[in-house]
Order: structure tokens, then C-alpha cells, then sequence
């Protein structure tokens, strides 16, 4: 078992930044892949970002050039950094991990951008 938790979700104006954590409860080298999803008000998940073991990353499009995603090994954490947030952006942020091949999923965190 693996649990995640998310922070960092807030409030912001559009153009305005947000740094997501996710924080697992135990070493994050064993995990295959860690990334992040999110989901709008009435709309399906959303694929975000991942980055894989080896270190390599990919981005959705609607967040490529805007959105970063790091680790931290010695912290078990993973993170989001977020920059010229959109009001598209609003959505609930979900951190995941693939262990043996379950996937585990964090509670999420909320992110609003509105002027």
C-alpha cells in the first residue's frame, strides 16, 4: 500500500503561479512512474504531466511550456510547478504512482484560477 498527499492548491489569478507537492509514504525509487492528473468541474480526468524513473518527463499540451514536474528522493515527494495559470487550469490536482503495477491515487488538491 502506498499513500499519497497532496498540497499546495489555492486560489490564484490568472497569470499567477502555484508550486503542487505530493508526498508518498514510502520511498519514491520503487515507484515505476509518478505523475499528475487533474479534473475540471463536469469533465473527465485529465492526463497532466509524468515523470518516469529514469527521470524523463512528459507534458500534456494544454500545459507544455507552463507546467514543470520534479522529485525530491531524499523528501519521498513529488511536485508541480505551475506558471501563467489559466483559468482552464481550475481543476481538482491528482497525484498517482505505479508500484507492481497498481496504480494508487491521492485524495487531490484544489487549484482555482479567477480574477
Amino acid at each position: 500500500q502506498v499513500q499519497l498527499v497532496e498540497s499546495g492548491g489555492d486560489s490564484v489569478e490568472p497569470g499567477g503561479s502555484l508550486r503542487l507537492s505530493c508526498t508518498a509514504s514510502k520511498n519514491i525509487l520503487g515507484f515505476r512512474n509518478m505523475g499528475w492528473y487533474r479534473r475540471a468541474p463536469g469533465k473527465q480526468r485529465e492526463w497532466v504531466a509524468t515523470i518516469l524513473a529514469g527521470g524523463t518527463t512528459n507534458f500534456a499540451e494544454s500545459v507544455k511550456g507552463r507546467f514543470t514536474i520534479s522529485r525530491d528522493i531524499a523528501a519521498n515527494s513529488m511536485y508541480l510547478q505551475m506558471k501563467s495559470l489559466k483559468p482552464e487550469d481550475t481543476a481538482v490536482y491528482y497525484c498517482t504512482v505505479n508500484q507492481f503495477g497498481l496504480d494508487y491515487w491521492g485524495r487531490g488538491t484544489q487549484v482555482t484560477v479567477s480574477s
